[in-house]
């Protein structure tokens, strides 16, 4: 994750003239273990703009995955067991 945020930094940087952060300043990843988690952060995910005061609900932000007529890739298959929408 670094090297990609780095790169995109550096690049942005150099080549846009970007003269501010673009990344916060900590990070941390976490794996989805089962359907119940994964669904959870879909939707805390889906949440963050309607926290931000940018939309209503989450359908209406346009680069939103709640956004309707979007579709996703599939779920991994390790989770796909018992999931529900």
């Amino acid at each position: 994750m670094q090297l990609i945020k780095g790169g995109f930094s550096f690049r942005a940087k150099k080549e846009l003239g970007f003269v501010h952060e673009i990344w916060q300043s900590s990070y941390y990843d976490r794996r989805v273990r089962d359907a119940e988690e994964y669904f959870s952060f879909r939707d805390y995910i889906r949440k963050n703009a309607v926290k931000g005061g940018l939309v209503v609900e989450p359908k209406e932000y346009r680069y939103s995955s709640a956004r309707p007529g979007l579709l996703l890739d599939a779920p991994p298959e390790s989770l796909r067991f018992g999931m529900s929408a």
